[in-house]
């Protein structure tokens, strides 16, 4: 008789249980992630009326490969860029709510009597909200397209960042068993030393790699190499110390900057998506109902301090940022939940035996009970506001909204910010690469030198020298290298400042790259006089060379920068105004009645209240289109108005279209910006119609605040007087020309 081994039949039990139980689900409308968990809990140990798993030890290695390309796969969701492009008011909500819960699951850990690690973990799984969830509750509700939407995605990019952190902040912790400042910082300082090292690497490499190989890279090519990527950079992460889901994370987010980024995700998938459904199953095998039973008090208090927890603090962070009431209302209910990230930092508590066994299953039955209470709290959150707006004194509601408007609006950099950002971001950069290169050097190119090509003094000065050559470049961009030439011209020459500052920065980039050079050769030779006699050669070899370093840099930037610009960031999110108002992205169907008509003929700002910002049709953009332009098939239309006048325009766009998304045209460009105007703008005393906006700033005049009072698509016969706030959409490079 033929033996089938126990791992085959695990598995065949496995995907059983969780294809029944989501179909189930499906059935039911319900996230399928349920689905997983009441399987896991089918087929675990502690149900004995139906086939149960046996070989559990396996089952985790399956679990923690689900792990590796769960991360994987959110990686190619989250990308760095995305996270630089998510802007202020994301960034302090997300920081707001996470350090908020952190205190909140600590304070409720401590009071219901658990230990220090415990409530430590608590914390940690209470702060991270779920986007897996969040994103299939907008899609269902029909939201996506909703002003407060674009800041809920920009928190959840946020939150990815922070629990990647949290991750290894809690590993450290882990092993040290007590609260050690310089660990701690040692542990941050290290993770942000990898992600830049990381970033930068994999940036110029992996994109450099894929476009020569695109010729031979069919869809089987494509898979195993991106799988190849994400496994090698979980081996490097291992290899320095992190867990493998952070180098899963990691090789994600480089592959989501490349052009490759959604062929990778579409074909990668099917194995996220099996190997995610066993870790789920697994995450469900943990369960003790018992425990469920005796801690339900525990479920109920932390479920309560989740809903209640991350809607204050993610509303109030949303106000401390600037966004209006409504829109901090709707954020703050729509992040009240945990989901994938709580379960692996769990399930790490659980890998390095500091937590108690009742931790895990009280996370997922949290999980379980916001994910069903999630989609109500959203539509909710429309009328919890209205009650607010009626229930709040006026006051408190007038100073949120002056306070909202007051942070919107055109910005501007001085001279100094743009240097000083130039200059960290310049020293942090080559710092990174330089002490990683003097590390590789004396760590593996010397030891392989003298054991393969020539052995004692002088295979460690071949080293020295090969690694110091290839840190010159680097070297010279540090120390010599012009930033920002204009601004440090005007600073140079404005009497204002003196030049004291100036030349102080100058120094310390030499200072900088002397002591590189010096921690370089130190790492070959502790003696004085070779530090100093290297230190007077690579001087010497950078004034003498220096256009040539200038040359090579230029070249290494430019594929850097290159690589990094090849995807262009899709549906970039515009400023926020103080009124409901923002813009949103709509395709005509070709089915709608739209198709063929102008846009005088639609009226659609009488109808709707609604105003046409830009049409993009192919790779031809028109902004701010006249009366006699008119709407074709798949016709991609800017428009900006309330929720409710988007949700009840966007009804003559729907049907089934086939999208091109090979637009190059910066459609970033046109945003919503605010104007002052005073006396001496070009445009005071004059009539809408009459002042030329549109046709000098490409821009439509959406609304004016005068005098407290606020006028949302205002008559073009409409005088501007002195002092009105002017709202414009327009081209955001143009705009600003009223100022003058």
């Amino acid at each position: 008789m033929i033996h089938l081994p126990v791992l085959i039949t695990d598995l065949g039990l496995i995907l059983a249980a969780a294809g029944i139980t989501t179909l189930l689900f499906k059935r039911i409308k319900q996230p399928l992630v349920l689905g997983y968990i009441l399987a896991g809990l089918l087929v675990g140990p502690h149900i004995k009326f139906i086939p149960t798993v046996t070989d559990n030890e396996s089952i985790h290695i399956w679990a923690e490969i689900g792990v590796i390309f769960l991360l994987f796969s959110l990686g190619l969701e989250f990308s760095f860029k995305k996270l630089v492009k998510v802007g202020g008011s994301a960034s302090i909500t997300a920081i707001v709510e996470v350090v908020f819960m952190l205190l909140i699951g600590f304070v409720a850990g401590m009071a219901m009597g658990w230990s220090t690690m415990d409530s430590i973990f608590l914390g940690g799984i209470l702060s991270v909200s779920s986007t897996t969830i969040i994103i299939r509750a907008f899609e269902e509700l029909g939201v996506k397209h909703k002003k407060f939407a674009g800041l809920v995605f920009g928190v959840l990019i946020v939150e990815d960042l922070v629990a990647i952190l949290l991750l290894v902040l809690l590993s450290t912790l882990a092993v040290s068993q007590q609260f050690a400042g310089s660990e701690m910082l040692i542990s941050i300082l290290k993770l942000c030393f990898f992600l830049v090292l990381w970033f930068i690497g994999g940036i110029f490499l992996v994109p450099t790699f894929l476009k020569a190989t695109k010729k031979l890279m069919n869809d089987e090519t494509m898979l195993i190499v991106s799988i190849a990527l994400c496994l090698i950079m979980v081996l490097l992460a291992v290899k320095v110390g992190f867990s493998p889901a952070l180098g899963a994370f990691i090789m994600g987010s480089i592959l989501a900057e490349t052009t490759q980024a959604e062929r990778i995700e579409h074909l990668t998938k099917s194995v996220k998506d099996l190997f995610a459904a066993i870790f789920f199953v697994s995450v469900g095998m943990l369960i003790d109902p018992k425990i469920l039973v005796d801690y339900a008090v525990p479920i109920l208090v932390i479920t309560l301090a989740t809903v209640f927890g991350k809607f204050i603090s993610s509303g109030l962070g949303a106000l401390v940022s600037g966004q209006p009431l409504k829109t901090s209302v709707q954020t703050g209910l729509s992040l009240a939940q945990i989901g994938e990230f709580s379960f692996i930092i769990a399930t790490l508590g659980l890998t390095l035996k500091v937590t108690s066994d009742f931790l895990y299953p009280i996370a997922v039955a949290v999980s379980a009970i916001t994910t069903f209470t999630t989609p109500y709290l959203i539509k909710f959150s429309e009328p919890f506001y209205l009650f607010l707006e009626r229930t709040l004194p006026k006051k408190w509601v007038e100073g949120i909204n002056s306070y909202s408007s007051s942070t919107a609006g055109i910005t501007t950099l001085s001279d100094w910010k743009v240097l000083l950002k130039s200059y960290t971001f310049n020293i942090i950069i080559h710092s990174v690469i330089l002490i990683a290169l003097a590390f590789l050097g004396s760590r593996y190119l010397q030891p392989f030198v003298t054991k393969n090509i020539i052995n004692g003094n002088n295979g460690i000065v071949i080293s020295l020298v090969v690694t110091l050559v290839i840190m010159t470049p680097f070297l010279w961009a540090l120390a010599i290298r012009r930033i920002e030439r204009k601004a440090y011209t005007h600073l140079w020459l404005n009497k204002k400042y003196t030049r004291g500052p100036l030349i102080a920065l100058e120094v310390v980039r030499i200072a900088l790259a002397i002591f590189f050079v010096g921690f370089l050769i130190y790492q070959f030779y502790s003696t004085w006089v070779a530090i100093l006699i290297a230190l007077a050669l690579i001087v010497s070899g950078m004034v003498i060379f220096s256009r040539k370093l200038q040359s090579f840099y230029n070249r290494l930037e430019s594929r850097f920068l290159l690589n990094l610009n090849a995807r262009e960031a899709q549906n970039a999110q515009p400023e926020i105004l103080p009124w409901d108002t923002h813009l949103t992205e709509l395709t005509v169907a070709p089915e709608s009645r739209l198709v063929g008509q102008t846009l005088v003929e639609l009226s659609v700002r009488e109808k709707y209240g609604i105003n046409i910002a830009l049409i993009e049709r192919g790779k031809i953009m028109i902004p701010t289109p006249g009366r006699d332009e008119r709407l074709y098939p798949n016709d991609k239309v800017l428009i900006i108005g309330t929720d409710d006048q988007l949700a009840a325009v966007k009804q003559l766009f729907e049907g089934s279209i086939e999208e091109n998304n090979t637009s190059s045209f910066p459609k970033q460009d046109m945003t919503l910006q605010k104007v002052v105007i005073n006396s001496h703008s070009p445009v005071f005393g004059q009539s809408i119609r009459n002042s030329g906006i549109r046709e000098t700033t490409q821009g439509l005049v959406v609304g004016i605040e005068r005098k407290g009072e606020r006028i949302l698509n205002p008559d073009s016969n409409m005088v501007f007087e002195n002092e009105d706030i002017v709202w414009i959409v327009g081209n955001n490079k143009k705009v600003p020309d009223l100022l003058k």
